[in-house]
C-alpha cells in the first residue's frame, strides 16, 4: 500500500483517519500539502508530499512504497523522534551505556526509546496535534527521572514545525539531548541523481561519526557540497554560524530549509548530522540538540526542577 497515492480531498484544511499496516494514522490536507502521521505510535510523521500544479506529486519526507514491515521503528522513512538522547551513548567505550548525574551507569538504546513508544493524544485538530509520552516502568531502567515529555506538530501549507518539550516534575536536574531524524526524498525527480543536489551547512566544527559512537575531528566540508560527496556521510556539523541547513538543486532552487526556531537557546545549540545509505532514495539531515554521545561529551542540556526546556524545528519549502 502506498501512502501518498490515496485519494486526496481538496479542502484547505482536512483531517481524517486512515489505516496503514494495521496502524491508525491521521492525515491532514493543508493547501497543496498532505501530511500523514501516527500520533499514538512513536509520535511519528510518516510522509509529507506536495500536490504540484501540473498534477504530479513531490514527496518531501520519504516513506518506502509498498512497505511490508509492521514495525515503524525499523522503517527507513518519515521523521522518527530521538529522545532522550540522539545518537549512540557510550561510557568508557561500552556502547549503549551512559552515566547518570548520580554516577549510576545505565543502558540506553540507540537514539533513545521514544520512536518505539506509545503516546497519548492531548489535542488534535486541523492544524496538527499534541501528544504525551506514555511512560512504561521499563523506561525507568534507561532514564530514571520524573518528567513529562510532549511532542507538538503544527502543519502549514509549505512547512511544518515539530516541538519537543521536556518538563521536570522531580527534585533533581534532568539531562537530555534530543533530536529529529527526517528522511528527505532524494532525488526529487526520477531524471535526477544525488549529484544534482547539494547540502548547505555553515559550521565552525565538523566531526566524522565512527562506528561505536566515536568522533574524529576533520577539516570543514565546503558549503554547499554535492550530496554525492562521500565525506558528508556520518558527518556531524557543530558550532553553526546560523541555525539552519538547506538541501537544494545545484542551482540553489527548490530548497528545503531545516531550522531551529524555538527553545531557551534557539539558534545556539543545534548540530546537524548527515547520513544515508548508498543508492537509497532518501538523504537524512538531522537536527540534534548537540553532537552524539552527549552524556560522555558533556554536551547534555540540564532541565532544573519545576522547569521546562523546548527544542522546536521548522522544515519548510523555501
Amino acid at each position: 500500500m502506498t501512502l501518498r497515492k490515496q485519494e486526496r480531498q481538496d479542502s484547505s484544511y482536512n483531517m481524517e483517519k486512515v489505516s496503514y499496516q494495521n496502524i491508525e494514522i491521521n492525515r491532514w490536507d493543508v493547501g497543496p500539502s498532505t501530511f500523514l502521521a501516527s500520533p499514538e505510535k512513536g509520535a511519528r510523521l510518516l510522509n509529507w508530499h506536495v500536490n504540484m500544479s501540473d498534477g504530479s506529486v513531490r514527496d518531501v519526507i520519504h516513506w518506502p512504497e509498498n512497505n511490508a514491515n509492521p514495525l515503524l521503528q525499523e522503517v527507513h522513512g518519515g521523521i522518527p523522534i530521538l529522545f532522550p538522547f540522539a545518537g549512540a551513548c557510550l561510557h568508557e567505550g561500552k556502547e549503549n551505556h551512559w552515566k547518570c548525574p548520580d554516577g549510576t551507569v545505565r543502558t540506553m538504546p540507540l537514539h533513545g526509546f521514544a520512536s518505539d513508544s506509545e503516546f497519548v493524544v492531548r489535542s488534535i485538530d486541523s492544524a496538527g496535534f499534541e501528544v504525551e509520552l506514555a511512560q512504561k516502568q521499563s523506561d525507568k531502567e534507561f532514564y530514571p527521572f520524573e518528567y513529562t515529555f510532549t511532542v507538538i506538530y503544527h502543519f502549514l501549507e509549505l512547512s511544518l514545525q515539530i516541538s519537543l518539550i521536556l518538563e521536570n516534575e522531580g527534585r533533581t536536574p534532568i539531562p537530555w539531548s534530543a533530536g529529529l531524524h527526517p528522511y528527505f526524498q532524494v532525488p526529487w525527480r526520477k531524471d535526477l541523481g544525488r549529484k544534482e543536489h547539494q547540502l548547505s551547512i555553515e559550521a565552525k566544527k565538523v566531526f566524522q561519526y565512527q562506528k561505536g559512537g566515536l568522533m574524529t575531528k576533520k577539516a570543514p566540508i565546503p558549503s554547499p557540497a554535492g550530496l554525492d560527496n562521500p565525506d558528508l556521510i556520518n558527518s556531524v556539523h557543530y558550532e553553526l554560524t546560523k541555525p539552519s541547513a538547506e538541501i537544494s538543486l545545484l542551482n540553489g532552487e527548490e530548497k528545503i530549509r531545516i531550522s531551529e526556531v524555538g527553545g531557551a537557546e534557539a539558534g545556539s545549540r543545534t548540530a546537524f548530522v548527515a547520513w544515508s545509505k548508498e543508492d537509497a532514495p532518501y538523504y537524512c539531515v538531522e537536527p540534534w540538540m548537540s553532537p552524539p554521545n552527549a552524556p560522555e561529551n558533556k554536551t547534555m542540556k540540564m532541565v532544573p526542577p519545576a522547569a521546562r526546556d523546548e527544542f522546536t524545528v521548522e522544515i519548510e519549502l523555501a
